[in-house]
């Protein structure tokens, strides 16, 4: 086929340079060939369509040199860099709304889940894997508490790297690695294509799971705020003493049929901050390609819904073959 020698499968797929660490780009090796990076962006249980964007991918033969993954990208991608996609697809396909929130270790820290039972399910495939030992190059992005430095943890247990990536504000505790309490890869670089070609990746094909989610925020100029009926009539309340001069009590105000609950803000607030973010990251240094799945109807957290999210991945990725082999076809290096 003509992509020969383009791609290559896992086995003795490594690069043989030396190991990269925390922040650090790679140096440069001599150039034989073309090399294929994957940027997987981030969104929760919308992530579970990276599996089947990978197999779509290895379908048609073409398999990555270079993966940077962030969250749940980040999951998807380290454990397809070691070889353990199959499990985590069976993992996600046996999950039902019950299973998910067993797996919920809820307590009283930094977050709502200390992320206990899921560290072990990673581990029982994944413990002695090193990000620097794996057969491809794979880097998962992460934020610095406090500093909000964007880390790229390229080295040392996989596990942790991966948890660290996905550890979100306020759900999940963050992660100390290095000396570093670490967060979310999603709040400085939700789709982490700068990372993949710092990696020397010639070709980037990032995966967009937000694409068809964008909220298209605008500015709203000279917006008036008004009290509420509520407020109002407290108010009004309050400055008309009754006669023996003692002001009634303040009726309670009523709570707002149409006002949001804490899981609406939550999600909405993550659609808007990673909408924001990855619009202005994409625009300052674009993908190759960008496969966008059908994700608009999936929740951020219906992780039970995985054979469908698997199947849209897989969908798009089919639309996209013809650029992404095209490309691959006519790109040109020296």
């Amino acid at each position: 086929m003509f992509w020969d020698g383009i791609v290559r499968r896992h086995a003795g797929s490594g690069d043989g340079g030396e190991p990269i660490t925390m922040n650090e780009i790679p140096e440069r090796e001599p150039r034989s060939r073309l090399k294929i990076g994957l940027a997987l962006g981030g969104g929760a249980a919308r992530g579970w369509s990276h599996i089947g964007v990978m197999r779509a991918l290895d379908e048609a033969g073409i398999v990555p040199d270079v993966i940077a993954g962030c969250s749940i990208g980040a999951v998807v991608g380290g454990c397809y860099a070691a070889g353990k996609l199959d499990e985590l697809e069976a993992f996600a396909n046996s999950l039902t709304k019950r299973r998910v929130m067993g797996l919920l270790d809820f307590h009283i820290g930094s977050g709502l889940i200390s992320g206990g039972r899921l560290q072990r399910l990673l581990e029982h495939d994944l413990k002695d894997q090193r990000v620097e030992t794996l057969p491809i190059k794979f880097c998962a992005i992460s934020t610095e508490l406090v500093t909000g430095h964007e880390i790229w943890l390229t080295r040392g247990s996989l596990v942790r790297a991966i948890r660290a990536s996905y550890a979100l504000p306020g759900v999940f505790d963050p992660v100390l690695v290095d000396g570093r309490w670490l967060m979310d890869g999603a709040l400085v670089n939700p789709i982490p294509i700068t990372a993949a070609r710092a990696m020397e990746a010639d070709l980037v094909i990032c995966v967009n799971l937000n694409g068809e989610i964008r909220v298209r925020g605008t500015v709203i100029q000279n917006y008036e705020s008004r009290a509420s009926t509520d407020e109002m009539e407290i108010e009004e309340a309050l400055s008309e003493p009754r006669r023996w001069g003692i002001f009634p009590a303040a009726r309670p105000a009523r709570r707002q049929p149409d006002a949001p609950g804490m899981a609406a803000v939550m999600v909405d607030a993550f659609n808007i901050m990673q909408d924001r973010i990855a619009r202005s990251r994409l625009a300052g240094d674009p993908p190759d390609v960008m496969i966008s799945p059908k994700l608009g109807k999936m929740g951020l957290f219906e992780f039970h819904r995985a054979e469908e999210t698997i199947a849209l991945g897989r969908h798009a990725t089919e639309r996209a073959l013809p650029d992404i082999l095209d490309l691959i076809r006519d790109s040109q290096f020296v």
